[in-house]
């Protein structure tokens, strides 16, 4: 299945990033996905977010623009799957704090 993002890894804008992590529901799959260090593909909505499905659509869409998330097109559905390697490139620690932030709140 194609995967597409927005941004290549080595031009991920620092606020850009840092605008799409600063919304809690987009933090929160960002951390979720940090935590998970199988870098496996998830649904859209595998996600628990109390948010309407239109929302959750702006959402995913903002993190895949800021080059955080990739997709993958299964053509009447999605998966997202996080670009930790080229975020880990840009900005080393980024997800080690957030995945710590992971596990600090499922305490």
């Amino acid at each position: 299945m194609p995967e597409t993002s927005a941004v290549p890894g080595d031009e991920l804008d620092l606020g850009t990033v840092l605008r799409a992590l600063a919304d809690p529901h987009r933090r929160a799959v960002v951390i979720e996905l940090a935590a998970d260090r199988t870098d496996g593909e998830r649904a859209c909505h595998s996600f628990n977010l109390p948010v309407s499905k239109q929302t959750r659509t702006h959402h995913f869409r903002t993190l895949c623009d800021a080059g955080l998330l990739c997709e993958v097109d299964y053509g009447n559905k999605k998966g997202v799957r996080l670009r930790r390697a080229a975020i880990d490139r840009r900005f080393p620690g980024l997800l080690d704090l957030l995945a710590a932030e992971f596990t600090r709140s499922a305490r």
